[in-house]
């Protein structure tokens, strides 16, 4: 009996491992658009695509990324500029692309572009600080999704979004966190609605990761913004100590987890597009497989609890 249970478990690992190994054909005649290509996730899965031979579309939001990344890339790769958090920027984007396609397919959409600034604890921010990180998180991909579902839809194609770890469990105050489970929900529902079109709706949730986004020094001169600009009965009650426990526990964060290697978030990426059976969900990162998600699953007070054990001690 057991023997057969075994041969069963190898047979079900190998299949598994076959699926996920089935490369569509013709890459080189397929065209992605990815957001937030200056750096980062977005920066490295352009080269990436662009040295497999597929059609990249780049959207970055200066001219010197922009630059830098046709410098780094074939001919094949075109760029544009787009803020996705501007409206009349996406639309002006989205036109770009129908005319560079000139009636041929977009097979892939890679919603990458991010920031996870302003973020501090929530009393600390004021509601433009919220509206900020979520017009970029998560109504700029909706914004760019939407305009180009019909492209999408007519090639039977991809849409990559990228939520985060976080979009299952919250660690931190401000609207980072509310972006991500923003993004689970809006890819969830588009992959149930799409479905029948033969469209295929992924989410990437990397864990920690190293990039342009959560640069430390960059977060550690924000949070001395917010805390400077907050009121004083707001400083009397967390104290000067608690807000340098804050920043220096979110530092060695960032220096004992944070992964330098990108590569596995990009390769999920990769896969989502050019596999014949991709993942509705990718996880990335170690910490997100085997701390993250699991935390998600745990009762809320056991999480509560492991989340704020070395939490700082406010002063009154």
């Amino acid at each position: 009996m057991w023997s057969y249970l075994l041969a069963l478990l190898v047979f079900m690992f190998l299949y598994r491992w076959y699926r996920y190994h089935l490369t569509l054909e013709n890459l080189s005649d397929k065209y992605v658009l990815i957001t937030g290509c200056d750096s980062g996730f977005g920066n490295q899965l352009a080269k990436k695509l662009d040295k497999r031979g597929m059609r990249v579309l780049a959207t970055c939001l200066t001219e010197k990324g922009a630059e830098n990344l046709k410098k780094e890339t074939s001919s094949r790769l075109q760029t544009t500029i787009l803020d996705i958090a501007n409206s009349n920027s996406v639309q002006s984007a989205a036109k770009w692309v129908s005319d560079v396609l000139d009636g041929k397919d977009l097979w892939g959409l890679v919603n990458n572009a991010g920031t996870g600034m302003p973020g501090a604890p929530n009393e600390w921010l004021s509601r433009e600080d919220f509206a900020r990180v979520l017009n970029v998180n998560l109504l700029g991909p909706i914004d760019v999704t939407l305009r180009l579902l019909p492209l999408i839809r007519k090639s039977k194609g991809r849409i990559v979004n990228v939520s985060s770890i976080v979009g299952r469990v919250t660690i931190c105050g401000g609207g980072y966190c509310i972006s991500k489970f923003g993004v689970e929900a809006f890819s969830d529902s588009l992959r149930r609605e799409l479905k029948p079109f033969g469209v295929k709706v992924s989410i990437i949730e990397p864990g920690y990761f190293q990039t342009g986004l959560n640069n430390m020094q960059f977060m550690k001169d924000a949070l001395s913004r917010i805390w400077k600009n907050v009121n004083q009965e707001i400083r009397y009650s967390y104290g000067e100590t608690y807000f340098k426990d804050y920043v220096f526990d979110l530092e060695r964060t960032f220096s004992s987890l944070a992964n330098t290697d990108l590569t596995p978030v990009t390769d999920c990426m990769e896969h989502a597009l050019t596999a014949v059976y991709p993942k509705t969900r990718y996880a990335a990162g170690w910490d997100a497989k085997l701390f993250f998600i699991p935390l998600s699953y745990v009762p809320a007070v056991l999480a509560d609890y492991i989340l704020t054990r070395t939490a700082p001690t406010p002063a009154h």
